[in-house]
């Protein structure tokens, strides 16, 4: 084995670190360091924190992520189908469609059962 074909992912390694590392070292060295106590204290949605940070989300807030997180695979799934479309046919063609199909039956009967309204 040569080292030399190591190179281009090492270089790769030390871009990314240097690409990641390098602002933020900058920005602690070279910025103003000045703390108050409002810099300081924990900061959410613009307010301050009224209740126990482990309460209960409605299941709803789940239901809509997952939903999301469904249909965003999906797309993961459409694009490489669509540049290869040539290559597989009609086979592939009709495997997609009946994939799609199956999630156009569950959107709806998400959206039926009301899981995408928000009260």
């Amino acid at each position: 084995m040569n080292l030399e074909t190591y190179l281009p992912v090492l270089l790769f390694i030390l871009v990314g670190l240097a690409v990641g590392v390098v602002p933020q070292a900058l920005g602690y060295l070279l910025g103003p360091q000045r703390p108050d106590a409002a810099k300081n204290s924990p900061y959410e949605c613009g307010f301050d924190a009224f209740e126990d940070a482990r309460m209960k989300f409605d299941v709803r807030y789940y239901l809509v992520a997952i939903l999301f997180i469904l249909f965003d695979l999906e797309i993961a799934f459409l694009f490489p189908w669509a540049v290869s479309l040539k290559q597989i046919g009609s086979t592939g063609f009709w495997a997609m469609m009946i994939f799609l199909a199956i999630l156009v039956v569950g959107f709806a009967y998400e959206w039926k059962k009301g899981a995408l309204d928000w009260e």
